[in-house]
């Protein structure tokens, strides 16, 4: 049948050769129109309820996304120069399109008696005419400003020298990726006048995430794609010391991730930080079956086989392993399609297909092209038999004598190293997803550190009744929530709602910041501000329209998303306690539900993955016994890994999750080629040792090759400022490596103990 198979390809080589790189050329036109997303909605599902639950948060309250501006200065907020630059940068963002409204120092509705009828309450800007106050002026609006504890720890720092500017921006425009670089621009455009004074900026906020999205995307998709692809053609090249060997090896996979990602703009997708990367995993998952391919083909020329007579024997040696680990390699894939990240779901489905075709590629591609080309590889009369090759003999030899000692060795690491993972932690904090050393992750540690939480929770509180907000009751009950939700985390750093308004109305009015008694008071104290705040500043943001919910903002210090689920858990406990409920929102909140998502993901992808690849090699095999050979080589490398991780405290993130199933699929493929040489050289009746020997032989070195070609492919990840894709590299890498020493080593050793028949047991 493979004889066939190859004759018709090679009677058809020029079709071939010519139909594959014009379809794929034509299919590439559409690459023009490839588009990157980096809105927050692109990481859940339509019928995700946690998107679902956001949503229904923003219908009621509005938009919680805004673009943030923070700025320092060493002589304190309080100088004429530092309110101008608020004051200006207040002003300008007012102007900016999508922006709904803006809160700073200088335009903080300031609620205080009127000082010649102290009876009258007056709502107004802290800060107007700049100019008008002396410095003494401006020292006591300092006084004033860090008494306010609604700006305090929220607009201006405790110590008056570090202040914010918040854009509140329009409904559904951090949905747009266009919006969003259009509003960091212009935010950019604002702060240019005001940096020659001296002051830096640090800029968050929707608008700049998304922004910070899908400029790493771009950038890592690239760079790093022409990176591997270079990389493979050099090492192709000194392996093969063909140009040749090394063109039809390349060009294989670049048409592979050519249509895949075609298909990918043709079905209307966006790339977005996992699917950029689709090009590097093709290289790295598509080059081996080539490799493998062509490896065996040189052998054969070199034993003085005429060119279709090579690619027949080849084709006869690897159709059956590429044919296996692509199958497998797309099962490793695949089963990222359950997750409920739609990023990871979206690359898995995708490069599961390109597994696919990658061989599909392979088979006709290539021997079409070396039909053609007839490479000029000489004859060598001095190669040495496969089974009496020096390092074959020696490798052999090794591991007889020490296969006990082998065996031990990697029992002992494998308990030591992979209990590691009972210390494993997950975390899927979005912030952290960006290096340390990244503007939006600088932007993040500035704030943290000189003026309040970067993170934010919207707590909705239900009162139970319309009108229910203005009980006093309930707000007392608000209250008390304060003080325990501060006592209780320390890195709750600014908490505020409408209770605050409330009860600065009360202190000027009565004298007393605190709850008044009265519900009628209450709702006079609300009306008055209401009607007092100039257009775009209401307060149907802090409420519903039935005015039953309340929305209390929290700010939070960045935490591990464990630590942010422990406190969302207590928060809604807490409500429990009492005749009212609450709910936490906000899109902190999504991310930090997600970390169920990834944890999700690592666990089933990988079970997922290993009982499909089991089932495809036992129905290829028919032997159950050979079950375990196959797996256990595969898992240990993970298992080892992840171990390491635990121990060393760090963090499991999406990078790791998605390595996790990847690792199996791609992994298993040196374990199929040792396999399928092993049982080929038994069944033929070759002795145990003579049947390592041969593995070592037309095996062994592809396998070590690959191996090499793959890690280095996926070790440019660690030059990303994408965490996950960091990660990711260092994990896959490492796994990939420690895999073909199990492969290599520690898997013929355990075959040398239990196969010592002249035939094999495994069959």
């Amino acid at each position: 049948m493979i004889e066939r198979f190859v004759a018709r390809v090679i009677k058809l080589r020029w079709l071939i050769v010519i139909l594959i790189p014009l379809l794929t050329f034509v299919m590439a036109s559409s690459l023009k129109n490839l588009e990157f997303e980096g809105s927050y909605r692109i990481w859940f599902g339509k019928e995700s309820k946690i998107l679902k639950d956001y949503d229904n948060f923003r219908a009621i309250f509005g938009n919680d996304d805004a673009v943030t501006i923070m700025f320092s200065s060493k002589d304190g907020v309080f100088s004429k120069e530092a309110l101008h630059t608020v004051e200006n940068i207040t002003r300008k963002l007012w102007e900016t399109k999508y922006i709904a409204r803006v809160d700073s120092i200088t335009n903080y509705q300031y609620v205080h008696a009127d000082a010649e009828y102290p009876d009258e309450v007056i709502v107004e800007d802290f800060i107007d005419d700049i100019d008008a106050y002396s410095p003494e002026a401006l020292q006591k609006k300092k006084e004033i400003a860090l008494t306010q504890d609604m700006i305090v720890g929220k607009l201006i720092s405790k110590d008056a020298k570090t202040t914010m500017i918040v854009g509140r921006m329009t409904p559904k425009a951090g949905e747009d990726s266009e919006v969003s670089f259009k509003l960091r621009d212009a935010v950019l455009e604002i702060i240019a006048p005001e940096e020659k004074k001296g002051y830096k900026f640090f800029l968050g906020g929707g608008p700049v995430i998304n922004t910070s999205f899908i400029e790493i995307a771009q950038h890592d998709g690239g760079i790093f794609t022409p990176a591997v692809i270079l990389t493979a053609m050099l090492l192709l090249f000194l392996v093969f010391r063909k140009f040749s060997s090394m063109i039809a090896s390349i060009v294989v996979v670049i048409f592979t991730f050519l249509i895949v990602l075609s298909i990918q703009v043709l079905l209307g997708f966006k790339l977005n930080n996992f699917t950029a990367n689709i090009p590097v995993f093709v290289v790295a998952i598509g080059i081996a079956d080539a490799m493998h391919l062509i490896w065996i083909y040189t052998m054969a020329r070199k034993k003085g086989m005429s060119n279709y007579a090579a690619i027949e024997y080849s084709m006869k040696k690897n159709f059956l392993a590429i044919f296996l680990t692509s199958v497998t390699t797309s099962i490793g894939f695949a089963s990222l399609s359950i997750s409920a990240v739609v990023p990871i779901q979206t690359l898995g489905i995708a490069t599961a297909s390109a597994a696919i075709l990658a061989f599909v590629m392979t088979v006709l591609f290539v021997p079409a092209f070396l039909a053609i080309l007839n490479p000029n590889i000489k004859a060598d009369t001095n190669i040495q038999e496969a089974n009496n090759h020096p390092v074959a003999i020696w490798y052999t030899e090794f591991l007889s004598r020490n296969a006990k000692s082998i065996l031990i060795m990697t029992l002992l690491l494998f308990v030591s190293l992979g209990a590691g993972i009972f210390h494993a932690r997950v975390d899927s904090n979005t912030v952290k997803y960006f290096k340390e050393d990244f503007p939006f992750r600088v932007t993040v540690k500035e704030t943290q550190e000189k003026l309040t939480g970067p993170m934010s929770y919207e707590i909705v509180v239900d009162s139970k009744a319309n009108d229910g907000i203005k009980n006093p009751e309930f707000l007392r009950t608000v209250e008390r929530f304060y003080k325990e939700f501060y006592a209780q985390f320390p890195d709750v750093r600014h908490i505020s709602s409408l209770l605050d308004v409330i009860k600065t109305f009360n202190e000027v009015m009565n004298g007393k910041k605190s709850v008044p008694d009265s519900k009628e008071l209450v709702a006079q104290y609300l009306l008055l501000y209401s009607l007092s705040l100039p257009q775009g500043m209401e307060i149907n943001d802090k409420m519903d329209i039935n005015e039953r919910l309340l929305r209390v903002s929290a700010s939070i210090n960045l935490v591990d998303t464990s630590k942010d689920l422990e406190m969302i858990q207590w928060a809604e406990d807490w409500w429990k306690d009492t005749p009212y409920s609450a709910t936490v929102n906000g899109q902190t909140v999504m991310f930090a539900h997600m970390q169920h998502d990834v944890t999700d993901t690592l666990i089933e992808s990988i079970t997922i993955a290993v009982i499909m690849i089991s089932l495809v090699m036992f129905l290829i095999f028919r032997n159950w016994r050979m079950l375990p050979l196959f797996i256990i080589p595969n898992i240990l490398p993970i298992a080892l890994v992840v171990g390491v991780m635990g121990w060393l405290h760090i963090d499991i993130d999406m990078g790791v999750a998605v390595a996790g199933a990847i690792i199996i699929g791609v992994a298993v493929d040196d374990t199929i080629h040792f396999m399928v040489k092993y049982l080929e050289a038994r069944k033929r009746g070759d002795s145990l040792y003579d049947a390592m020997r041969y593995v070592m032989s037309y095996a062994g070195s592809a396998i070590i090759f690959t191996t090499i070609v793959l890690s280095l492919a996926f070790l440019v990840f660690v030059f990303s400022d994408f965490n996950p894709n960091y990660h990711f590299g260092i994990v896959t890498a490492s796994a990939l490596i420690i895999a073909v020493v199990v492969d290599l080593v520690a898997l013929p050793a355990f075959l040398i103990l239990i196969d010592k028949g002249e035939k094999s047991l495994l069959e």
